[in-house]
C-alpha cells in the first residue's frame, strides 16, 4: 500500500483522495484551514467532469443542491436592461446535464465521500518536503514529520507545494489583465435564482441569488487593471482601496456594493489568471487542479478540470505501478484537455466584461441576437478527454 500526501481539501485534493483510497493507497490530507471551508459562490461542473461526479456516485446529491438559475439579465451603464438570457445560452453549457452548484456544496460532498476513508489534517500544513529518491520526507507545521511515496500539491492557484518544488509563481502566473472580488450582501432586491450583471467600459458588478437562499446574494464586482496589483493580493485593506479607486463614479448599485465591501466578512480577492507549466510533476512531487492548470474564472472551467485531473492522476498511479511512469502518463492523458480549456481565453470567454465603449457596444449587440437563437451547441473544450474505465489497465 503506497502511501500519498495531498495539501489542500477543496475541491482537487478530496476528489483525488477517494480515487487513490479507492485504488488502494494509503492517503492524508493536509489542510491548513481548521475544517472544510463552505462559500457560497457558485462553480460549474461540466462534461467529462459531470462524469466523473457521476462514477462517484455523487451526482444524485448534486442535482439536488444545484442553483438552478431561470434568467441572467444585462444592464448597460445607465442601468437600463440590455437583454434577457437563459444562463446556459451565454456560458456554453448544457441544460439539464451540466451543473451548476455552490462551491461548498461540492467541497461537502467530497469530503463526505472520504473523511471515514482517509486521515485528515486539519489546522496544520506542510512546512519542507525533501525527496529521497523512492519518496519524500515531510515536516509538518506542527513539527510531526512523515514519509510518504508521494506528495500532491491540491492546494491552489498560489500553490506553496508548487512554490516549494518547482519555483517561484510568477514563473507559471500569466495575468489576463483583470481582478475580481466576491461576497455575500442581503438580498434587499428580492431576486431569485437569477444573476443581475451592469457593466461599463472595464467594469462589471453582479448580483446572484444563488439557489433558495432568499435572505443573501453574492456580489461580484471585476475591473480591468493593465497591471497586476502584486502589493494587493495579501492585504486586505490594499484591495478594498483598490475595488474602490476602479469603481469610483460608477452608477447602477455599485455604491451599494462598495460600502457593503468594506465591511464584509468573506472577501474573496484575486486576479483573473492561468497556471502556465511545462510540466506538473517533479520527482515524488506532482500537482493537480489549480496549482498545475488554473484556466481563470474567465473560462469556468477551473472545477471540471480539478475533477477531471484528480481521475486521471489517480488511474494512471493505479494502472501503473512505476510512480514515475505513472506521472508521465497522467500529464500525457490529461495535457490536451487543459490546453483546449486554458484557450478558451483567447476565444472570447473574457468578452463579458468589454473593456472599451467599442466593445461593449458589440458584445451588447451579440447578447440581443442571442434572445432569438436557439441555445448553443456545449463548447468541446468541456468534452475534450476521454475518461478510462477505473482499474482497466490500458
Amino acid at each position: 500500500m503506497r502511501s500519498v500526501l495531498i495539501s489542500g481539501a477543496s475541491i482537487a485534493g478530496p476528489a483525488t483522495a477517494y480515487w487513490l483510497q479507492r485504488a488502494g493507497f494509503t492517503v492524508t490530507v493536509v489542510e491548513r484551514a481548521p475544517a472544510v471551508r463552505g462559500g457560497g459562490y457558485p462553480i460549474d461542473v461540466r462534461g467529462t467532469a459531470v462524469e466523473v461526479v457521476r462514477r462517484m456516485g455523487l451526482l444524485p446529491e448534486l442535482l439536488k443542491v444545484q442553483t438552478d438559475s431561470r434568467h441572467l439579465t444585462f444592464l448597460g451603464p445607465d442601468g437600463g436592461t440590455v437583454a434577457v438570457l437563459d444562463p446556459h445560452a451565454v456560458a456554453g453549457s448544457v441544460a439539464g446535464r451540466d451543473l451548476e452548484v455552490r462551491r461548498g456544496d461540492l467541497a461537502a460532498g467530497l469530503y463526505g465521500l472520504v473523511r471515514d476513508q482517509v486521515e485528515f489534517r486539519f489546522g496544520d500544513a506542510v512546512e519542507t518536503v525533501v525527496q529521497t529518491g523512492t519518496g519524500a520526507e515531510v515536516t509538518f507545521m506542527s513539527g510531526q514529520r512523515r514519509t510518504f511515496d508521494l506528495v500532491v500539491g491540491a492546494d491552489g492557484m498560489h500553490s506553496q507545494t508548487r512554490h516549494r518544488s518547482f519555483g517561484p509563481e510568477e514563473h507559471f502566473h500569466r495575468y489576463l489583465g483583470y481582478c475580481f472580488a466576491l461576497f455575500t450582501v442581503p438580498n434587499t432586491y428580492g431576486m431569485h435564482r437569477e444573476l443581475t450583471m451592469w457593466n461599463a467600459p472595464g467594469q462589471a458588478a453582479a448580483l446572484y441569488a444563488v439557489g433558495e437562499r432568499r435572505d443573501e446574494l453574492q456580489a461580484f464586482l471585476t475591473f480591468h487593471q493593465p497591471q497586476m496589483p502584486t502589493g494587493a493580493l495579501r492585504d486586505r485593506k490594499a484591495q478594498r482601496d483598490l475595488v474602490e479607486r476602479a469603481f469610483a463614479g460608477a452608477g447602477w448599485e455599485v455604491p451599494v456594493l462598495l460600502t457593503a465591501l468594506r465591511g464584509a466578512d468573506d472577501l474573496f480577492f484575486d486576479t483573473a489568471a492561468q497556471i502556465r507549466m511545462p510540466h506538473w510533476s517533479r520527482g515524488r512531487v506532482v500537482l493537480v487542479g489549480d496549482a498545475a492548470y488554473a484556466p481563470s474564472f474567465l473560462t469556468g472551467q477551473g472545477t471540471s478540470l480539478a475533477l477531471v485531473g484528480a481521475y486521471l492522476l489517480a488511474y494512471a498511479l493505479d494502472a501503473e505501478p512505476d510512480i514515475d511512469r505513472a506521472l508521465v502518463d497522467y500529464e500525457h492523458r490529461m495535457r490536451p484537455f487543459v490546453t483546449a480549456n486554458q484557450a478558451l481565453v483567447n476565444n472570447g470567454a473574457a468578452t463579458l466584461f468589454p473593456v472599451t465603449e467599442k466593445a461593449l457596444h458589440q458584445r451588447n449587440a451579440r447578447l440581443q441576437k442571442l434572445i432569438s437563437m436557439p441555445t448553443p451547441a456545449p463548447r468541446p473544450a468541456h468534452s475534450a478527454v476521454q475518461l478510462p474505465d477505473f482499474g482497466v489497465r490500458a
